[in-house]
């Protein structure tokens, strides 16, 4: 891998995992678009994801860095149910990735046509943010589990998981910025522990390409960078614009996605 495309790759991913135009779908798109595999280079893939943690942990490092106060103090309040919901909506993702671990390995292997039919896809799912009826930020147990089962079906490449909770979110009467705080809070979970099980395959496998530093901190840097920027930007969209407006770009992206599928 070049820095040229770890840098491009890293923008992809900072930018797409938290705009509502699916993060998998891009880099599927990338991959095929630049040639390069990134599933075979576990140690790319965990810096870029972790480079968009550390960019969630900088947005919300006083919400984070509160929560985590209130989870140790082992004391109910309202802040620590919170983090309890946080906790429950992982429930989902977990399971499946303990027990269908290999059907959603299999599901990144090109498919580019797939990829293209769920952007689609993603692009009605996003229409569901108009059925928004805030009528409570009160998030409950039933709440956080249809949130953390959206987050399952926003695995499948090329749906989006930020565009896919926060929609969920306002369909469930949340109001704009929690959908999106709670949306942002919650990916936490899944991505340091995909890192973790990555981390521990890169040490068994013994395939650490430390010629690849450049290129490895040039994407890191990008994901980070880009990231950052695009966690504020979804933010603001969300508080005071119309996330549906992305259902036009998803649908267009997945045209593209099919088109070079079949050319």
């Amino acid at each position: 891998m070049s820095i040229i495309e770890a840098i491009i790759l890293g923008l992809v991913q900072g930018l797409t995992e938290f705009l509502p135009v699916s993060s998998s779908g891009h880099i599927e798109l990338g991959k095929a678009i630049l040639g390069t595999d990134i599933q075979e280079d576990l140690l790319f893939s965990i810096l870029v994801h972790l480079a968009t943690v550390l960019s969630i942990f900088i947005v919300f490092r006083q919400d984070i860095w509160h929560l985590l106060k209130v989870f140790f103090r082992f004391k109910w309040t309202d802040e620590f149910k919170y983090i309890t919901f946080i906790l429950v909506s992982a429930i989902p993702i977990i399971i499946a990735g303990l027990f269908f671990k290999d059907f959603i390995d299999s599901l990144f292997q090109g498919n580019l046509i797939m990829v293209g039919i769920f952007l689609i896809c993603t692009g009605f799912i996003l229409l569901l943010s108009k059925l928004e009826k805030p009528n409570s930020n009160q998030l409950t147990y039933p709440k956080a589990i249809a949130l953390g089962i959206a987050q399952l079906i926003a695995i499948l490449p090329g749906i989006s998981r930020s565009g896919t909770t926060i929609a969920t979110g306002l369909a469930l009467g949340l109001s704009r910025t929690e959908a999106a705080r709670f949306s942002f809070l919650m990916v936490l979970i899944p991505i340091i522990g995909a890192s973790a099980v990555q981390t521990l395959d890169v040490i068994e496998t013994g395939s650490l390409a430390t010629n690849q530093i450049l290129p490895y901190a040039a994407g890191f840097i990008a994901a980070f960078a880009s990231g950052w920027a695009a966690c504020q930007w979804m933010l603001a969209i969300v508080k005071k614009g119309n996330i549906t407006w992305f259902s036009v770009y998803c649908w267009i992206a997945g045209a593209v996605a099919v088109g070079v599928a079949i050319m």
